[in-house]
């Protein structure tokens, strides 16, 4: 199984970029996914999360500019950045708990795109 990160890239403060997240694979099927962010010289920290049901939950920083979707027919998760602000500039992570089998589970990472905003 692979995740894969694209749509990263430069952008001036107040502009928008779409990121997307591709799962493939043997996928039976995949439960909570999620975007989580590591600025320069920072620690990892979360940005947002869906359910496989559509549940949402976003860090207090991107609310009302961010949004998380995803599409479970193509195992695909995006998240839309919109009033981007120079301390959004980070490598941007999906994660994602995958049932590779009726009993096998496991948490993935992709490889991290870069996002930065210049002001």
């Amino acid at each position: 199984v692979q995740l894969v990160e694209s749509g990263g890239g430069l952008v001036q403060a107040g502009g928008s970029l779409r990121l997307s997240c591709a799962a493939s694979g043997t996928i039976f099927s995949i439960n909570a996914m999620g975007w989580y962010r590591q600025p320069p010289g920072k620690q990892r920290e979360l940005v947002a999360t869906i359910t496989d049901g559509g549940s949402t939950n976003y860090a207090d920083s991107v609310k009302g500019r961010f949004t998380i979707s995803r599409d479970n027919a193509k195992n695909t998760m995006y998240l839309q950045m919109n009033s981007l602000k120079p301390e959004d500039t980070a490598v941007y992570y999906c994660n994602a708990d995958i049932w590779t089998g009726t009993l096998s589970r496991r948490n993935y990472w992709g490889q991290g795109t870069q996002v930065t905003v210049s002001s």
